[in-house]
């Protein structure tokens, strides 16, 4: 065995360090590009599919099973472009945005701190209306299943039109606003309902679906309750209640502190779950309550 281990590292050369830097290279890009998604369950699904007909059809040496493989890879290669197409096509326009890694960061900096600054004076003026809201940001998780559900807007997002959507009696006020990167991608959209039991009844839709969406993903939902002019934000389950603008900034802050802070280096390693600051933020507003656990009938509302 070392005997081995000589003779691969006597054949080594500069230019075989090159090539499997790269080849490790687009597997981390790839990982790194899925890391948090939905995709990732059918990454693992796959590996697992691959390991799986590896071990069946060359271990045990099955011809018959083999010859079918052989046929099969080709298709399945075709297949994951396609599965993955949400997460690769959100990443090539992102990147074909800005042009480079330095500009990608510098971007969505600047879509984050848009995104905070419209959301919150948005929130402040529709509280003081007593105009109910629910907007949710999409992070990591690719929530196309839900923007589907909605009219497909693509616009930018602005605090002027939030209020319009939300305004009383207008077609798309009962539904969600789904907001990706700097850009309202659809409202009237249809939520998961939480099948928690909530302690507050005077807690309606809006504040059921902002929960339901958060546990199904990462992404953060702020609601505007339209009885009591009151804000609220969930993530992962859990809700923040009765906050006012400036400390919904905070909090929104407090989530994406990483993308708004790090280096490139930094939010590679780290990711963009909130952190430190996160927990500060909850620490700094007593409201902050886990949402109990007992069984309701699933539904699934959009208001």
């Amino acid at each position: 065995m070392p005997s081995d281990w000589l003779y691969l590292l006597q054949r080594l050369t500069w230019m075989s360090v090159l090539d499997i830097s790269l080849v490790a290279l687009v597997f981390f890009m790839v990982l790194y590009l899925v890391r948090g998604t939905q995709a990732v369950q059918l990454l693992r699904g796959v590996v697992i599919l691959v390991l799986f007909i590896a071990l069946v059809g060359y271990a045990l040496r099955l011809p018959a099973f083999s010859w079918l493989v052989q046929r099969a890879v080709p298709a399945l290669l075709i297949s994951i472009p396609i599965i993955f197409q949400p997460e690769l096509r959100r990443a090539l326009e992102r990147l074909g945005r800005t042009g480079s890694w330095l500009g990608l960061i510098s971007h969505e900096q600047a879509a984050i701190e848009t995104v905070i600054t419209e959301t919150v004076q948005a929130c402040r003026r529709m509280a003081e209306r007593r105009h109910g809201a629910l907007i949710v940001l999409e992070r990591e998780t690719g929530l196309q299943d839900y923007i589907d559900t909605g009219a497909i807007l693509n616009a930018a997002i602005s605090s002027e039109l939030l209020q319009t959507i939300f305004f009383p009696k207008t077609l798309l006020h009962d539904g969600a606003v789904i907001v990706r990167d700097e850009r309202i991608a659809a409202a009237g959209c249809i939520l998961p309902l939480t099948s928690q039991f909530l302690d507050d009844r005077r807690m309606g839709l809006r504040h059921r679906a902002a929960i339901g969406i958060t546990e199904a993903t990462d992404a953060i939902a702020v609601v505007v309750s339209e009885e009591r002019g009151t804000i609220s934000i969930a993530h992962n389950g859990r809700m923040i209640r009765r906050l006012d603008g400036a400390r919904l900034e905070s909090v929104l802050r407090a989530f994406y502190q990483t993308q708004l802070k790090g280096t490139w280096l930094s939010r590679l390693l780290g990711g963009s779950r909130g952190g430190p600051a996160l927990a500060e933020a909850v620490a700094a507003t007593p409201q902050a309550e886990p949402v109990a656990q007992a069984e309701l009938p699933a539904k699934e509302v959009g208001q």
